[in-house]
């Protein structure tokens, strides 16, 4: 006899891939895109136009930070369980959400480009001058949506999703009697010692 796949069961596992692979691949462009070019302009000194840029981590920090709470929320969904879960999956699609704004907000900032024009340069107030955006940004703020749409599909199907396993649960039940204690091994003394025993006692 063959045993049909509950309806629900497939379509939580479908969204558990969903998730993971969003949220992997989410990550990893936004970390890739931290340390591609951003911006690029030139500076100009005695004369001479020397071409600056600045990278994803010197607009901003932030996405790429975000992106490791991501990967690190992603992960612990399945090692906690009921509001545990839901308060997990609100951080990954907030880490998403943060960095793609971040992202969007900072790619027109100048600030980096004009501090390594100020350094290619030697004057402290030289700024950039036709200066461009790349792609990356954007990849930055897709990588955001990822982690968003990973999430956001967490905090609707995570509660039907298995959790790591519960051996290592800390005990609830009667706990189980020591072992016997033989007097004339001392290794079976220095361990009640350590469990706070009194090898002494009858």
């Amino acid at each position: 006899m063959v045993r049909r796949t509950d309806p629900a069961r497939r379509t939580a596992y479908r969204a558990l891939a969903v998730a993971l692979g969003c949220g992997v691949v989410g990550a990893s462009l936004v970390l890739l895109a931290a340390g591609k070019t951003w911006a690029r302009g030139t500076a100009s000194s005695a004369g001479h136009a020397m071409p600056v840029h600045a990278g994803g981590s010197q607009m901003t920090a932030l996405p790429g930070a975000l992106a490791l709470v991501g990967l690190a929320s992603l992960v612990a969904i399945f090692a906690v369980r009921r509001i545990g879960r839901y308060t997990v999956a609100a951080l990954l699609a907030l880490s998403g959400l943060g960095a793609a704004a971040t992202a969007l907000a900072r790619r027109g900032d100048h600030g980096a480009l004009d501090a390594a024009a100020a350094t290619a340069t030697s004057l402290t107030h030289a700024t950039a001058a036709h200066t461009s955006t790349t792609g990356w940004p954007y990849v930055s703020v897709a990588g955001g949506l990822l982690l968003l749409i990973a999430g956001l599909t967490a905090l609707r199907y995570g509660s039907r999703w298995p959790a790591m396993s519960s051996r290592y649960d800390r005990p609830t039940g009667r706990a189980a009697a020591p072992p016997a204690i033989d007097p004339d091994r001392p290794e079976d003394l220095w361990k009640a010692l350590d469990r706070g025993e009194d090898p002494t006692a009858p």
